[in-house]
């Protein structure tokens, strides 16, 4: 496996900045207004997808094709385009539907950059806030209206003192995977739901300690990979390893110590 110099890893970021402001661009007008909300679940139970969505996915693999026509994409609402190609960008334009139709401002768009099968660029944004969180190998950092500020995670080795946080429990987790989850809400200080990926972020400014999925896509996770890696935290599966290529049962913690005491519960439930 072949390493990034620097200096490519540098223009690659700016490129994924110029990413997220033309999807802003087209999701923003189309937040809390008329955002053609449409059905794709069918059968399988509500899943709503908008113009937001597949327009701004549009517009990035777009750009991409301009920029980088040699790389690949894998994108929720439009599939897959050479997956297996040297670069590949992973793409969610809009991570929480549910948030944005409900005018919720936890949705994020999220942009990831594999090199060789591996995150190694990512980006958490939610661009109704203004604010872009990145990262890589190098370290993370947060864009904003007020500046740019660098991320790091925060010390914390006790569950019992952590802040964490689930999108959906009902709704995400089987019985045994919901079993898992209310042990570990038990132990925390503080839980919160329906973050979304924005939590991900919080993980990585240092105001969240943990974040437990389950039923995740590559989309979902991989652009916050390294976010978190480079603020200084930790992605595994419920086993403690490294979360595979496509996404599946996901812990997010700054602290290995308390996500260690949260693997206890979760390994029972562990696929």
């Amino acid at each position: 496996m072949t390493t990034l110099s620097p200096g490519r890893l540098d223009d690659l970021e700016v490129f994924l900045v110029e990413l997220n402001r033309a999807a802003a661009a087209h999701i923003l007008p189309l937040f809390r207004a008329d955002h053609g909300l449409k059905d794709k679940g069918g059968a399988a139970g509500f899943d709503p997808v908008t113009e937001a969505d597949v327009g701004a996915e549009r517009i990035m693999r777009q750009l991409i094709a301009q920029h980088y026509p040699d790389h690949g994409v894998i994108g929720e609402e439009l599939g897959e385009d050479r997956p297996e190609a040297e670069f590949v960008w992973v793409l969610d334009p809009v991570d929480g539907t549910r948030a944005f139709i409900a005018g919720l401002p936890t949705w994020c768009t999220l942009v990831g950059l594999r090199h060789q099968g591996r995150p190694v660029l990512g980006s958490i944004t939610q661009p109704f806030l203004g604010e872009i969180y990145l990262g890589h190998a190098g370290g993370s950092r947060l864009l904003s209206p007020a500046g740019e500020t660098p991320l790091k995670v925060r010390p914390c080795p006790l569950l019992t003192d952590a802040v964490i946080a689930t999108t959906d429990p009902e709704g995400l987790f089987d019985g045994a995977e919901h079993g898992a989850w209310t042990q570990v809400r038990a132990a925390a200080r503080l839980a919160r739901t329906g973050c979304d990926a924005y939590a991900f972020a919080r993980v990585a400014a240092g105001t969240l300690d943990l974040v437990v999925e389950a039923g995740l896509k590559a989309w979902d996770i991989d652009a916050a990979i390294p976010v978190i890696e480079g603020a200084g935290g930790l992605v595994t599966d419920w086993r403690g390893q490294p979360v595979g290529a496509y996404g599946g049962q996901v812990a997010v913690a700054g602290d290995r110590a308390c996500l260690e005491e949260a693997l206890v519960a979760l390994r029972r439930s562990a696929k």
